[in-house]
């Protein structure tokens, strides 16, 4: 089911996109926030049959260098562990028609911990949807980037998607002035599906 989601998801248009980069900027407040544990799995993770291909070790270290270098900005007083799952992708091809051409995608499930007191501290898993930035999405990423820095810009944008997740829920932090939600190439609202189980890893290093 998922493989038909992510066809789908990567033939179409983003609705929203983002390709500005912000870790050079103030950070927005993250309440206690300190990053612990930074864990990525990939083992289970589906590609769209068209997708270039990239292997287990490639997504967790592209994944735990992204939300390295967003979280590791932060020096709150407790630890909070993250862990991803990477559930999906497909990284668009070179050599395909304008009109015709597929857009890359990534599909994550996200937890957080709070790790001193060993509490999982979302309910469930957030599924989240991400594409590319909107230069990217206008041509079709396969027509203008490599495989490396589509891989690099999905993951900047799951890492940032994530830190907008956290300031959804501020209570898990104690954040006093949650920031206004952006638009990011993530959670497109074009894809009408059954709900999709999500992809967890074995162990309870991400769930």
């Amino acid at each position: 089911m998922l493989i038909r989601i992510l066809v789908l998801c990567a033939g179409l248009a983003a609705v929203s996109a983002c390709g500005r980069r912000d870790l050079d900027e103030p950070p927005v407040d993250m309440g206690n926030f300190r990053l612990g544990l930074n864990i990525a799995v990939a083992d289970k993770a589906e590609k769209v049959p068209i997708s270039r291909t990239a292997s287990e070790e490639e997504w967790e270290a592209a994944i735990t260098d992204a939300i390295q270098q967003r979280f590791g900005r932060y020096k709150g007083s407790k630890m909070y562990n993250i862990g991803i799952s990477v559930d999906g992708y497909a990284l668009a091809p070179p050599g395909i028609p304008v009109i015709a051409a597929p857009k890359s995608v990534l599909v994550i499930t996200a937890n957080v911990w709070d790790d001193a007191a060993q509490k999982k501290l979302n309910a469930e898993g957030k599924q989240i949807t991400l594409w590319e930035d909107a230069g990217a999405n206008i041509l079709g990423s396969g027509l203008i980037r490599g495989r490396d820095r589509q891989m690099d810009s999905l993951a900047y944008n799951a890492a940032k998607r994530v830190e907008q997740w956290f300031q959804e829920n501020p209570e898990w932090f104690d954040i006093q002035s949650p920031a206004p939600v952006p638009e990011t190439g993530s959670d497109p609202v074009v894809v009408a599906a059954p709900p999709v189980e999500p992809a967890t890893a074995a162990g309870p290093s991400v769930n």
